[in-house]
């Protein structure tokens, strides 16, 4: 069995990437062959639109036609049994390179049937990680969790059962003088990440090690 783990964070050494990281460490020690990509490393655009994943009597039919860095990607995804993908919010949502990848990696199952179904050849367990710089409440009164429903909602309409892990109230760099940032107190956000993030590292090894459970009902 095998988990693919996509980064959507430019940064490969932060708070993203060390959660994928340690899903990925949780994948492995419940026997599964792991991969961890980082989604900024690779030369693409999102979806142009030019239909021919739709098109039933085409070539295509299911599969993104667009030919670029990203398509050995997306065929490791066709043979993937299971997914992680990872991103921190950017202006509420995930990054601009998670979304336009989201959007190679998803539309083309989606089946316009009624009601819509997948074209995926199988149902796999998915999950997306996500971490933020608010707090939860704050977050919570903004709507964010049902923003991101929606994502999960898409994931679980094309590969199977998707989990979510938010880490909240993230550390954003060490210096918050040294970038103007008044707003948060560096200090209190330095000793949650001593203490907290540690905890969401644990939380993110274990499910790694639900992604290699059966899928329920197969």
């Amino acid at each position: 069995m095998k988990l693919l783990a996509v980064n959507g964070s430019p940064r490969k050494q932060w708070n993203t990437a060390r959660l994928l990281e340690s899903v990925v460490e949780g994948a492995k020690s419940a026997g599964m062959d792991t991969k961890l990509v980082h989604i900024y490393d690779f030369e693409f655009k999102g979806c142009v639109s030019c239909f021919r994943c739709k098109r039933v009597d085409g070539a295509n039919y299911g599969r993104c036609a667009v030919r670029d860095d990203l398509t050995p990607l997306l065929d490791e995804i066709y043979s993937a049994d299971a997914l992680v993908f990872g991103s921190p919010l950017y202006v509420m949502t995930e990054t601009g390179e998670m979304r336009s990848f989201l959007e190679r990696a998803c539309f083309p199952y989606v089946c316009y049937s009624n009601p819509p179904s997948t074209l995926f050849p199988r149902r796999i367990k998915n999950a997306f990680v996500y971490t933020m710089n608010l707090g939860e409440e704050l977050a919570r009164n903004m709507g964010l969790a049902d923003h991101l429903n929606k994502t999960k909602f898409f994931m679980e309409l094309v590969f199977g059962p998707c989990e979510m892990q938010i880490c909240y109230d993230t550390l954003q760099y060490t210096d918050y003088e040294a970038h103007g940032n008044v707003l948060f107190d560096g200090d209190a956000k330095k000793q949650r990440h001593e203490k907290v993030f540690p905890e969401d590292i644990k939380q993110a090894f274990g499910l790694g090690q639900r992604m290699a459970l059966p899928l329920k009902g197969t």
